[in-house]
């Protein structure tokens, strides 16, 4: 006889079973229907609607009068089709009416034929045609009996005034340009992208049976907001005649470059900027396949070790520490040997014998500022220190912060981070070890000229009609040291090296030539008879107050030598600095009036 059989076990376990995945299937649905609810209805949603972004007008670009266009957005279209849905006689009857409207060539025919006999649902048949263009190939198409042609409408970036050099826009390297993303590359179209740009508008619309949007059911989600415009600091008919001025010399002395920059001492701003070769913003594709180094801005973007120009730097030292005056008296050896069995040459290698250290700089000679900077203290160390720190107070090895992508800032070697050996601090002292940009040069001039302010220099003047507010960097030098630079820079042009090359007649120039030896990092070596040539300083329409900064750099130059071992150019450093300070000078509207001359005042002692 069979035992009776007890389920409630079973039954419980299967009872068991059932809640847990009642309560796994309730927690999934929980899931779904909280959590995941926002994805899940903008899935449905993007399956019923389409939601694009319509870029916003970009904003302009002006000179400082705020009429001439540097930059502007205009609309362009691009004709459109689906391959997909042509038979072939309608690709061939397309394809052919296309080639006479377009005036295409036998290459440009064998790319359309291959678009169109590609079976894509989606092809661009031509872009960047002006919208009567547009309207009037649509036209003709319609009397002929063309299908499957759309025009579709794009926003594209223009760059409408010539440079100063064929094949170039003006000021591009300061523009830069946009690329067909729409992104703000180089210059100010990058450093303000966001502000020119705005922000989109956001539209949805409902799909059609294939996915596409239906134009006549779009609404607007998001208004966006219009891209600001921006005026400029620069002077557009300065620019032009700087940017003729640069590629004039680039082409005499066959340099690798040739820039310039304007600056206005007092305020910071950048009246001119140009470099040579150039480029044409219109054409950056063409550029970016032939050389894409045009783009980078050598007054910004490149260092070079700067040469005897950095001897005023020297000179600012020895005067504050009450080292030397300009009035103390060096041996001039054409020689100096150092410490470790190492030496110092003047550039001609011939000794001058004593002279003042206000001649010893404007005959730049290398063995004074050596000396001058050796004994800037009793040790090495400090006096390594104290010309460093005036490096630093005038912006060296930092970036200046100019309102341009791309800048660098320099390579300086900190005395307190590795320390200086006596050969250190006597090529520091005229140039050599150092690595700087031409806007740092020109900033730290100013602050030479201006009252010991060193200024934040910038590009933008106002963005949307708003000014925008530029503060100084701060009192670097004492004010009373102004005069005293100021009258030395003037002694350094009187020299006859320079006179006759650097002399405007009416106006008061001053200023330090700097010629440096290229390194050729391939060979580890210098490079033979190749040298970078720079001239910077100020012109004044009146004897003590300077009213602009000129900074000229020639790259990469080889010389001819005259019998006495002279560096020979066609067009000089200083006479390219001579050019452009004239034009700028000049300039109807440029410069606000003189202020009151002051009463004469006794100048401090240095």
């Amino acid at each position: 006889m069979l035992g009776r059989t007890d389920s409630m076990g079973r039954l419980l376990v299967v009872l068991i079973a059932f809640v847990v995945i009642a309560s796994a299937l309730v927690l999934r649905l929980g899931y779904w229907q909280i959590v995941e609810h926002d994805r899940l209805v903008e899935s449905a949603r993007r399956q019923i609607y389409v939601v694009t972004e319509v870029p916003s007008r970009r904003g302009q670009i002006y000179d400082r009068s705020g009429v001439v266009v540097l930059a502007a957005s205009v609309t362009r279209d691009r004709l459109v089709t689906s391959a997909a849905a042509l038979e072939p006689v309608a690709r061939d009857q397309l394809a052919a009416f296309l080639a006479t409207e377009l005036e295409l060539d036998s290459t440009a025919i064998e790319e359309l034929r291959a678009k169109l006999d590609s079976g894509k649902p989606y092809v661009v048949l031509a872009r960047d045609l002006p919208p009567e263009r547009t309207d009037e190939i649509i036209s003709a198409a319609r009397t002929l009996g063309i299908k499957g042609l759309s025009v579709e409408s794009e926003s594209a970036r223009t760059y409408p005034q010539p440079g100063g050099g064929p094949g170039s826009s003006l000021a591009a390297h300061v523009t830069g340009f946009v690329n067909r993303d729409g992104e703000g590359q180089y210059g100010v179209e990058q450093w303000y992208d966001e502000v020119l740009a705005g922000s989109p508008r956001v539209v949805e619309a409902d799909r059609d049976t294939s996915g596409q949007a239906l134009v006549e059911t779009e609404r607007t989600i998001e208004a966006g907001v219009p891209g600001a415009d921006i005026r400029l600091t620069i002077d557009a008919g300065l620019q032009q005649a700087i940017e003729q001025e640069v590629m004039a010399a680039q082409i005499a002395d066959n340099a690798a470059s040739v820039s310039a920059v304007v600056l206005d001492p007092y305020t910071g701003e950048i009246y001119a900027e140009a470099s040579y070769p150039s480029y044409d913003a219109n054409r950056y594709a063409a550029v970016a396949e032939q050389d894409p180094g045009r783009f980078v801005d050598p007054v910004v973007s490149h260092v070079y070790e700067p040469g005897s120009v950095f001897k005023m730097m020297t000179v600012v030292a020895g005067l504050e520490t009450g080292t030397t005056t300009l009035k103390t008296k060096y041996r001039d050896s054409g020689k100096l040997r150092l410490a470790g069995d190492t030496k110092v040459e003047d550039a001609d290698r011939r000794a001058m014998g004593v002279m003042t250290l206000e001649d010893g700089i404007a005959y730049s000679r290398n063995v004074v500022a050596a000396k001058v900077a050796l004994g800037l203290a009793p040790d090495l160390r400090t006096a390594s220190a104290t010309l460093h720190e005036v490096w630093r107070r005038l912006g060296f090895g930092s970036p200046t912060g100019v309102d341009l992508a791309g800048e660098v800032r320099g390579l300086v070697n900190d005395p307190a981070i590795s320390a200086w050996r006596e050969i250190d601090l006597a090529n520091g002292s005229f140039g050599q070890g150092v690595a700087i940009t031409q806007l740092q040069l020109a900033t730290a001039y100013a602050a030479m000229v201006n009252g010991g302010v060193l200024v934040q220099p910038h590009i933008v003047a106002s963005v949307d009609g708003h000014e925008v507010d530029v503060a100084p960097r701060g009192q670097v030098l004492d004010p009373s040291l102004s005069p005293v630079l100021t009258d030395l820079l003037e002694h350094v042009l009187k020299n006859p090296w320079y006179v006759r090359d650097a002399k405007v007649r009416g106006y008061v120039v001053g200023g330090k030539t700097g010629t440096a030896q290229v390194w050729d990092a391939e060979r580890n070596r210098w490079a033979f008879n190749l040298y970078n040539f720079s001239c910077v300083g100020f012109i004044a329409r009146r004897d003590g107050h300077p009213d602009l900064v000129v900074a000229v750099r020639i790259s990469e130059a080889r010389p001819a030598r005259s019998a006495g071992g002279d560096l020979l150019l066609p067009i000089t450093a200083t006479e390219l600095f001579r050019r452009v300070a004239t034009d700028a000078i000049g300039t109807p509207g440029l410069l606000p009036p003189l202020p009151p001359e002051e009463s004469p005042v006794a100048r401090t002692s240095w």
